[in-house]
């Protein structure tokens, strides 16, 4: 693991860190593909570590990490922030698992989550109910240690970011994405349609040529005609190239007492209209509606797998203990 920071980070930084109730995490999968999903930060030591979580359910967060600890951070959503004009920041660090203890990490969410998340904790079932629910309260906690931080002042996406830290090694330049195209045939979902009406903006995800993954929230539309996610505009000071990408839409309420998340994973490519992902795959995340009830009667089939995907890790936590 790479020393932490020495300094603190910016105070004005440490703000947006603690403030925002959303920061999209990038991981890079085993094919080299990246992943982008929305998740609350929990910053610490003035800003020199970032946690998020993942429920033990749904680990992949947890297991590209631990595959490849090179991650990224893009605080980009500042909506309920309460702050006026927010820079966008992006976090490139190291990542550490942690599920070592589940049950002092399923207090700590608890505990965390009513002082952060207060609207969204009221929709938990009780603790007596845990057993029943370990798929989701058992979380994996994965500690992110900043090595270079980039800022755009007051989310300007056409003005170069301000370099706050950089720590990556000698050599390492950010945003350049390898040419390597993704597997799949196309495919076009109705949800696409969101990006540029619902989502008029999304989190745009790539990998560098120093395999760090690197993000910036930017402009879409769908353009069903030609089966294309059309980019604006792709943030100063990250040149891209044709490769995987990511693109992440999700939004959510001012208390944070709903969130409606998905991603589209795909081809970037260069057109005579400018950027554009071709998509591949569409996945939906872990969408929590406004009606309790509704977070598990739209979430049936996904808690199912959830459930299962649970069941199997803890054997083999008890088979390996």
């Amino acid at each position: 693991m790479p020393p932490v920071i020495a300094a603190p980070v910016p105070s004005e930084l440490r703000t947006v860190f603690e403030r925002f109730y959303t920061t999209e995490y990038v991981t890079v999968d085993g094919a080299g593909q990246p992943i982008a999903w929305p998740v609350t930060p929990y910053p610490h030591d003035e800003g020199r570590c970032i946690d998020i979580t993942t429920g033990i359910g749904y680990p992949k967060k947890a297991r590209d990490a631990e595959r490849d600890p090179k991650v990224a951070l893009l605080f980009s959503e500042p909506h309920g922030s309460g702050l006026a004009e927010p820079p966008m920041v992006l976090v490139q660090g190291t990542a550490r698992v942690d599920e070592d203890d589940l049950a002092a990490n399923r207090d700590r969410y608890r505990r965390e989550g009513k002082i952060k998340l207060p609207k969204a904790t009221e929709k938990l079932p009780p603790p007596a109910l845990d057993r029943f629910m370990a798929w989701y309260v058992d979380r994996i906690y994965v500690h992110v240690e900043p090595q270079r931080i980039l800022v755009w002042p007051k989310g300007d996406i056409g003005a170069q970011p301000e370099i706050v830290l950089d720590e990556l090694p000698a050599g390492a330049t950010p945003g350049t994405v390898p040419a390597v195209a993704p597997d799949g045939a196309p495919v076009w979902e109705p949800r696409i349609e969101q990006l540029g009406t619902t989502y008029p903006t999304a989190v745009l995800a790539v990998v560098g040529r120093d395999g760090w993954p690197v993000a910036g929230r930017v402009e879409v539309s769908a353009d069903r005609d030609a089966g294309l996610v059309r980019i604006a505009a792709v943030p100063a000071g990250i040149p891209v190239a044709p490769g995987r990408a990511c693109v992440t839409a999700h939004r959510h309420g001012p208390e944070f007492e709903w969130q409606r998340n998905f991603q589209v994973r795909g081809a970037l490519i260069e057109t005579d209209e400018g950027w554009a992902l071709a998509p591949r795959k569409l996945v939906g995340g872990f969408e929590v509606p406004e009606s309790r009830v509704a977070v598990f009667s739209e979430n049936f089939k996904k808690v199912r797998r959830y459930r299962k995907i649970a069941k199997a890790e803890l054997a083999r936590r008890k088979a390996t203990a």
